[in-house]
């Protein structure tokens, strides 16, 4: 069995809207270092099969598809093999 952790952000350039909400609420927290924040999406997809590569072209085609918005969002994927 395999896990894959999949990250997707936003695309540098892109404006973070929510990024920007959680840095003034910080801000108006007293947080007052905190100079920009920038929002991550992990998912963690556990896969029944043994094949690194195959896992990771799978997983590719699912952010393709679905996870990420290849106009918007970057993704980055880590295979993580789980012991049996």
């Amino acid at each position: 069995m395999l896990k894959a952790r999949v990250e997707i952000r936003l695309k540098k350039g892109v404006v973070d809207p929510e990024g920007k909400n959680v840095k003034k609420a910080l801000n108006l927290l007293h947080f007052t270092e905190v100079k920009n924040v920038r929002v991550a999406k992990i998912f963690e997809i556990e896969m029944e099969i043994t094949d690194e590569e195959k896992a990771r072209e799978r997983i590719d085609a699912m952010c393709r598809r679905l996870l990420a918005n290849p106009v918007i969002n970057d993704y980055k994927i880590e295979i993580i093999r789980e012991n049996d």
